[in-house]
C-alpha cells in the first residue's frame, strides 16, 4: 500500500459469465476453493435489477455507478438517436468513467487489469492493461491492448509473447478443434494468472481490479459438450474429454485467484463479482423482426420499383436462407453495412408505430414517437403508453410451436424500469425469449405464425441476467447473505472502502448490510457505517 494511506487494499476479481448456480455448486461441492473461502468467511448475494437487461453496457454501470438511463449503452450497434441509422457502440462513446477515475491525481496506486468495458485513464498512479486477455465481440473488429505506462505493453510482449486469441464460437468446429480450444483456453489462464502476479509483485496497490473472461468464452464453446447438451448425448463428450471443460476452467481460473490471493496482503477487502451466466437459447433476431411486421407494428417499404436500390432487388429476388447461407462468405464489415441498409430502406418510416433493433437474442423494440424520431407517428403521454402496453400484451401471447409453450420468457418496460419517461437512447422495450435447447423458428400468434431462417452465427447459448457477489475482508459482515443487490450498488461501495465514502443519503445495499459497522477508520478521520 502507498506511504500514508491506511485503508486496507480493495481486490476486485470479475469472473466474467460466471455462472451463479456453476459458481454455487461447484464451490460446494470442494471444485472452487477459493471461491468458497470467501464466501464462507464473509458475505455472498445475488446480482440483478433492470441494469441487467443486456451484457452490453453491464460492466460500465457496475464500475461507475452509472445507470443505463444515463450512459445508454445496450448493445453492440445501437440506433443512433434522431435517426434511423444503426452503428458499432465503442467505449469512448460510452460517457461514464469507472469510480477510480475519482483517484486521478491522488497517492493511492492502482492496478486495473482487463477491466472490461473500461478504458485506460490517464493521471493514476500503478499500472494499467486494457484488452490484453478478452473476449472480442464476434461483430467487431479486434480492439487492439492498450497500457499505461505505455511501456507496460512491450515488457509484457517481451515475457509473454502476444495475446491468445480464442474463438468463443466457431460454426462448425470439429471436436479436435474444441479440444484443441479447451487447452488454449487453459493456457490463457495460466498465463494470465503468471501476469497479473508479476504485475502485482512490483509494488503495493491500494485497488487491485482483474478480470477472467474464460468462464465466458468456455461455456459457450463447450456448452453443447456439458452433461445434457447435444454433443454429450451423441456421445462425444466423455470421449473428447470436453464433458467437465466449463468446470475445469472454472477451476483454473479459482486456482489463479488464489494464488493473487496469497500474493496480495492479508487486510485486503476482497470482492468476486459475476453479472450474468449462461442458458440454452439460440439466436431469436427472426422472430422479433416477423413480430413487428406481421402484427402490423413495422410497415415494410414496397416503394416505387424504379427507386429501389441494387441491394434491396437483391434481397428480395433471394429467399431469406440462401441469403443467410451467403452471408457467412461475405467480410464482417460488409454484413454489417448490408444489415444497416436493409434496417434504413425496407420500412415505411412514415406508417411504422414500433419497430426491432438488430439484436442477436436478447430483443429491443423502439416506438416511432414524434418528437424523438425523425418521422415519429405516436404520440407521447396516452398513445405512447397504449402502445407499449399492446405491444407488451402481443408478446406475450407468443407460444413456442415445437413445445406448446409461452415463447416470451420477460418483458422489460424502459420507462417503468428505470422510473423515467420516454428513454432518448434506450429501447422502450426488452424481449427476454425463453429457454430452449433448439433453434425456435416457429412462433404461433392467434393473428400469425413467426417463422425464423436458421442464421449462420447459430450458437446454441446466451446469457441469464442475473449475476454472484461474495466478499470478505476486515471491512466486510462476516455470515451475511445480500439477497439481490443492483450493479450501482458497487461503485458507492468501493469508493468508501477506499475512503472516498458517498453521501449519506446515497441507499445501498452493499454499504448497510456487507460494510461493517460502526466505522472505517481514514488516517485520522473516522467515517461512521
Amino acid at each position: 500500500m502507498a506511504k500514508g494511506n491506511t485503508t486496507p487494499p480493495l481486490i476486485i476479481f470479475g469472473l466474467d459469465g460466471g455462472d451463479a448456480g456453476f459458481i454455487r455448486r461447484w464451490a460446494e461441492e470442494g471444485y472452487l476453493p477459493t471461491i468458497a473461502s470467501i464466501m464462507q468467511r464473509g458475505c455472498q448475494g445475488a446480482v440483478g435489477g433492470p441494469e441487467l437487461l443486456s451484457t452490453q453496457g453491464a460492466w460500465v454501470s457496475f464500475f461507475s455507478g452509472v445507470s443505463r438511463s444515463s450512459h445508454g449503452q445496450y448493445y453492440n450497434r445501437q440506433l443512433v438517436p434522431g435517426t434511423y441509422e444503426i452503428r458499432n457502440i465503442a467505449a469512448q462513446d460510452v460517457q461514464a468513467l469507472p469510480f477510480w477515475s475519482h483517484l486521478r491525481g491522488a497517492s493511492k496506486k492502482v492496478a486495473i487489469i482487463d477491466a472490461l468495458e473500461a478504458e485506460i485513464l490517464p493521471g493514476l498512479a500503478g499500472v494499467q492493461l486494457a484488452n490484453w486477455a478478452v473476449q472480442q465481440q464476434h461483430n467487431h473488429a479486434s480492439v487492439p491492448p492498450t497500457a499505461e505506462p505505455a511501456s507496460l505493453l512491450s515488457d509484457i510482449r517481451r515475457h509473454v509473447g502476444p495475446p491468445i486469441h480464442i474463438d468463443v464460437f466457431k460454426p462448425g468446429s470439429s471436436v479436435h478443434e474444441d479440444v484443441a480450444a479447451y487447452h488454449l483456453i487453459l493456457k490463457r489462464i495460466e498465463e494470465k494468472g503468471a501476469l497479473c502476479r508479476c504485475l502485482l509483485a512490483q509494488d503495493r496497490y491500494d485497488l487491485v481490479v482483474t478480470m477472467f473472461v474464460e468462464a465466458h468464452t468456455a461455456a459457450h464453446r463447450f456448452w453443447d459438450y456439458r452433461p445434457g447438451g447435444s454433443r454429450h448425448t451423441e456421445g462425444l463428450s466423455e470421449k473428447s474429454g470436453l464433458d467437465t471443460a466449463i468446470r475445469d476452467v472454472y477451476r483454473a481460473i479459482d486456482r489463479e485467484m488464489g494464488l493473487l490471493l496469497k500474493q496480495l496482503p492479508d487486510e485486503s477487502n476482497v470482492f468476486i463479482i459475476s453479472l450474468f451466466g449462461i442458458k440454452d437459447l439460440y439466436p431469436t433476431t427472426g422472430l422479433i423482426e416477423e413480430f413487428c411486421r406481421k402484427l402490423g407494428y413495422q410497415i415494410p417499404s414496397y416503394g416505387d420499383h424504379r427507386s429501389l436500390s441494387v441491394l434491396t432487388w437483391l434481397r428480395r429476388a433471394i429467399p431469406p436462407d440462401v441469403r443467410a447461407r451467403m452471408s457467412q462468405w461475405l467480410p464482417r464489415g460488409v454484413q454489417t453495412r448490408l444489415e444497416t441498409d436493409r434496417f434504413q430502406t425496407e420500412t415505411n418510416w412514415a406508417q411504422t408505430r414500433a419497430f426491432s433493433i438488430p439484436a442477436l437474442n436478447t430483443s429491443f423494440v423502439r416506438v416511432n414517437l414524434r418528437g424523438r424520431e425523425p418521422h415519429g407517428i405516436v404520440e407521447p403521454g396516452l398513445e405512447y403508453e397504449r402502445l407499449l402496453t399492446q405491444i407488451d400484451a402481443d408478446l406475450r401471447q407468443l407460444v413456442d410451436v415445437r413445445s406448446g409453450k409461452p415463447a416470451v420468457e420477460s418483458v422489460i418496460r424502459t420507462a417503468e424500469a428505470f422510473r423515467c419517461g420516454p428513454p432518448s437512447v434506450l429501447p422502450d422495450l426488452t424481449v427476454e425469449w425463453t429457454s430452449a435447447p433448439y433453434l425456435m423458428d416457429r412462433v404461433s400468434h392467434p393473428k400469425a405464425e413467426l417463422v425464423q431462417v436458421r442464421p449462420h452465427y447459430n450458437r446454441s447459448s446466451y446469457h441469464t441476467f442475473s449475476g454472484f457477489v461474495a466478499a470478505a475482508g476486515p471491512a466486510i459482515e462476516a455470515g451475511r447473505d445480500l439477497g439481490e443487490v443492483s450493479p450501482l450498488d458497487f461503485a458507492p461501495a468501493f469508493q468508501s472502502l477506499m475512503g472516498n465514502p458517498w453521501p449519506q443519503s446515497v441507499t445501498n445495499r452493499i454499504l448497510t448490510q456487507c460494510v461493517r459497522r460502526p466505522s472505517l477508520n481514514i488516517g485520522s478521520t473516522t467515517i461512521a457505517g
